[in-house]
């Protein structure tokens, strides 16, 4: 899922030093309770082995800011990990992660359902039953065909909500046919849902998916009352099924929420409920962000993107500042998508010499260094399974071969190419990678020009539509890229399989189209044997690279500052090394 992919700040050459486990400076870690003075830091990465501030005292205000806007705050309408993580406080998903430091954090529990699904017909029916007493915040009983319709209006109705992953609609059984519930007026809905009782769920689906516990994690499995829905607007008035609900929802600006009162721990044994209220503050300056977190007038940063290059510096040439920090790998890929159905890059040759012509360390340098990334040569990343370490375009140094790149642009039949490179505006770093990039092709005669868009509509209105890449000569794309879930398939499917482009709020921004990588993405979740399935894995992998379809440049490594007036911190690896925003408190009143 895109962080979307979540990003880079600008360079800061002094930053690069990585942190490692002889930084920790345990500095004698304060009470989460006491707000008399200012807590000392934990230590540098304690927050990735291990809950820091642990606490259930309540009150206070936590305070999340950001410098762009969401994709939405409509759960069945986002594709953000960062939206993952934030909207399970009103969103409740059938299941989730436990909240749990580092690789511990991408462990499956039930979360709506009362336990994990049990799945009959080789992989192809996965029955859930759902917790009792669950409730609305208007005390209405949350029930199964809930469950079903927010299933219906988040996949199968693309022209309204077309933002998040479309993957029940690929796997549910004669899920081509269903024209989802704004068009089908029926009360059946999409027969391979079945909701045998209130409380009963079951998926039919067309071919075994021997991983679906991971695909009902996703929001698109939180409950929506159908009488409450009212499409793209529906962000404005959410329904909440989880310890929070929306108080006000000021679009661009601000978002507010209060606990829901109709919440019941009973039957919820993740959440906490701890803060007041919660505050979501947008279009934040960047910098304002990372002052805000040492001053502690806001607790999270919401995107989880780590801090600014010169923070990055000040932190890391501080003792204590350092021990502030965790520095965290989130099975993420910083690359450049290859626009394959733009000339000339329909040409294999052609993409090649952009794989050849690439200074990757020039790139690293902008983004921060090697504390925000090793330099990539794959797909996957080393924390994704799957992952086999190859470089089938290995240059001196990683620092770009200009005569081999000549070579491929000469076996393409070109001199020289002019393109456009997209990145987002109000992502420093990518800027700074993107002007690397641009630095590197023009030396073997690849003219690019830099077109910057917002984050909050890249997807949406720019490098997400292709008939705009089309119509504006977008060869190239920067992307983050991290898994939906933690493997080779919950990494790959939504930017190499063809069947995932979409002419809005697409991700596959490769446009790739290649049958036999299909066929293996299929062959590769209908496979019971782990061992076999990871294996094909690490095939498609080296099949899109054969084909050139992206530039890997770094496996991501966020930075973050740990707020020391937050409580129950955690950076967890099923949310991109981002904290776990389930049961964050403060300290401070």
């Amino acid at each position: 899922m895109e962080g979307k992919q979540t990003i880079m700040r600008r360079s800061a050459l002094a930053a690069v030093a990585a942190i490692g486990s002889a930084s920790l400076l345990l500095a004698g870690c304060s009470k989460a309770d006491d707000n008399k003075d200012t807590p000392k830091a934990a230590g540098a990465n304690v927050a990735t082995k291990s809950v820091v501030n642990a606490s259930d005292k309540k009150g206070g205000t936590v305070t999340y800011e950001m410098s762009d806007v969401p994709d939405s705050f409509d759960p069945g309408n986002t594709y953000y990990a960062y939206m993952y993580n934030f909207s399970r406080l009103y969103a409740r998903p059938l299941m989730t992660f436990e909240p749990a430091p580092g690789s511990k954090g991408n462990t499956l529990v039930p979360d709506l359902a009362a336990s994990k699904g049990a799945s009959s017909d080789g992989g192809k029916t996965w029955t859930y039953k759902l917790r009792s007493g669950l409730k609305y915040q208007d005390g209405t009983p949350i029930t199964s065909k809930d469950v079903k319709y927010a299933v219906e209006r988040s996949n199968f109705a693309r022209d309204v909500l077309s933002l998040g992953p479309n993957y029940f609609q690929q796997y549910m059984k004669d899920g081509d046919k269903y024209k989802g519930p704004y068009k089908d007026k029926s009360a059946k809905g999409l027969s391979s849902i079945e909701t045998p009782d209130a409380t009963t769920i079951v998926f039919h689906l067309n071919r075994a998916f021997q991983e679906f516990d991971y695909l009902v994690a996703t929001p698109e499995t939180a409950p929506v009352p159908q009488s409450k829905d009212d499409g793209v607007d529906y962000v404005k008035h959410i329904v909440s099924s989880g310890s929070y609900q929306f108080q006000s929802y000021q679009d661009g600006k601000q978002a507010v929420l209060v606990p829901n009162k109709n919440w019941d721990p009973k039957t919820d044994p993740l959440r906490k409920q701890l803060a007041s209220k919660i505050v979501v503050n947008l279009k934040v300056n960047p910098d304002t962000i990372d002052k805000d977190l040492q001053s502690g007038d806001a607790t999270v940063d919401l995107g989880g993107t780590g801090v600014q290059a010169s923070t990055q510096a000040d932190l890391l040439n501080s003792a204590d500042g350092k021990a502030s920090t965790d520095n965290a790998y989130g099975g993420r890929l910083v690359y450049a998508a290859i626009n394959t159905k733009l000339k000339p890059f329909d040409n294999v040759a052609c993409r090649k010499a952009v794989e050849y012509a690439i200074d990757k360390v020039s790139v690293q340098t902008a983004m921060g260094g090697p504390i925000r990334g090793d330099i990539a040569s794959t797909v996957l990343p080393p924390d994704i399974t799957g992952y086999q370490k190859a470089d089938a375009y290995a240059t001196p140094g990683n620092k770009g071969d200009v005569a081999k790149a000549k070579d491929q642009l000469k076996a393409c039949g070109q001199k020289t190419i002019n393109t456009n490179i997209t990145a987002r505006s109000d992502r420093p770093g990518e800027v700074d990678a993107a002007t690397a990039i641009i630095n590197s092709l023009k030396k073997v005669g690849i003219n690019a020009t830099l077109k910057q868009y917002p984050a909050g509509k890249y997807f949406t209105d720019y490098a997400g539509v292709p008939k705009f890449t089309e119509k504006q000569n977008i060869g190239l794309m920067m992307m983050q890229w991290g898994a939906d879930w933690p493997s080779g398939y919950g990494f790959l499917q939504q930017i190499l399989n063809s069947k995932a482009i979409s002419q809005s709020g697409n991700t596959a921004l490769s446009q790739y189209t290649n049958k036999k990588v299909d066929g293996l993405l299929a062959q590769a979740i209908a496979e019971p044997d782990t061992a076999k399935r990871n294996a094909l894995y690490a095939q498609i992998d080296k099949q899109a690279m054969d084909d050139a379809v992206l530039v890997p440049l770094t496996y991501f490594k966020v930075l973050l500052y740990r707020s020391p007036y937050a409580t129950n911190v955690v950076s967890t690896a099923a949310f991109s090394g981002q904290y776990d925003y389930l049961n964050l408190g403060t300290t401070k009143k």
